[in-house]
């Protein structure tokens, strides 16, 4: 991944472009990340079309889940 200055990034459009190709850029303003440029490949890879990240979490298969319910709450504390 590779990361760039806002400046350099204003300045130079079609390298940020090109180093995109290869990976994720992380653009910074004052050394801050700001912004991301993608492949849209890789956008449209990583969104899976525009789905929701809800969807994205969904397991195809049974799981068995028992909960644990912790009826100890603790003591309150001396002020």
């Amino acid at each position: 991944m590779s990361v760039v200055s806002a400046r350099t990034f204003n300045q130079s459009p079609s390298a940020v472009k090109a180093m995109a190709k290869e990976g994720p850029v992380i653009v910074t303003d004052r050394g801050r990340p700001t912004i991301v440029v993608m492949d849209y490949d890789e956008y449209e890879r990583l969104s899976d079309g525009g789905g929701s990240v809800r969807d994205s979490l969904v397991i195809d298969v049974d799981v068995e889940f028992e909960p644990v319910v912790a009826r100890d709450l603790g003591q309150v504390p001396q002020l």
